[in-house]
């Protein structure tokens, strides 16, 4: 079993196009296939699971759209809060996420708060994430520690800057799945994917299921992994 998956989450406006539907009915779906998934890691023991929620590239879409998915966020964190609590899922949302609308900050503070303490899955929702921005940022924390004396220059590798990652208190990423056919990774998790098993499915995200995630699981579990070793 890996101890950490990553999810791109990818096709919901493609499943809404096929059925002819409005693409927040897509993403409306997407969110019920969230559940699903974050359930299934639970029961299967996975210590924690990262999802590509809103990239910072998203922004670039329709004022409408943008306004569906923040909505959408705030009434699945407002219904999903306290079945985290109860089932020991730590909720952990990395990116600029504090950028966000001031309600949605608060309601993400709150809702990290309460399940802070849990230990059974970590749940972490990147939201106006870039993996290029994480780079820089981490940098710029590094930067900062050198000019302040805190670290040495010589002392800078590769334990210290994952350190100043935001996924620094989370296992070291096992496997990355994209759904939806594409093969690429968006700016996601760049530093955290050097060594990941990467699997990709051409199905659509809002039809993702516990039976799909398994079936990455257990591909990954039939693989080697090597770590440029050999």
């Amino acid at each position: 079993m890996p101890r950490h998956v990553a999810i791109i989450m990818d096709g919901n406006g493609r499943w809404a196009k096929q059925r002819h539907l409005p693409r927040a009915m897509g993403h409306r779906r997407g969110v019920e296939a969230v559940r699903e998934i974050v359930r299934a890691a639970g029961d299967m023991g996975l210590e924690a699971l990262t999802l590509y929620a809103f990239s910072s590239e998203n922004w670039k879409r329709p004022a409408q759209e943008v306004g569906d998915l923040m909505g959408l966020l705030k009434h699945f964190i407002v219904a999903d809060i306290d079945e985290f609590v109860e089932n020991g899922v730590r909720l952990k949302v990395i990116g600029r996420y504090r950028e966000l609308a001031p309600d949605i900050v608060a309601l993400i503070d709150d809702a990290v708060a309460r399940t802070s303490e849990n230990s059974r899955t970590t749940l972490a929702v990147a939201l106006n994430y870039g993996a290029q921005d994480e780079l820089v940022r981490a940098t710029s924390a590094i930067a900062a520690r050198v000019a302040e004396g805190s670290l040495a220059p010589a002392d800078i590798d590769t334990d210290a800057f994952a350190d100043a990652l935001d996924t620094a208190d989370m296992p070291p990423l096992d496997l990355l799945i994209r759904t939806s056919g594409e093969q690429r990774l968006s700016n996601f998790l760049l530093w955290q994917c050097a060594y990941a098993e990467l699997w990709f499915t051409d199905t659509l995200w809002p039809d993702f299921s516990r039976a799909h995630f398994a079936q990455a699981l257990a591909e990954y579990a039939a693989r080697e992994r090597r770590f440029g070793g050999r």
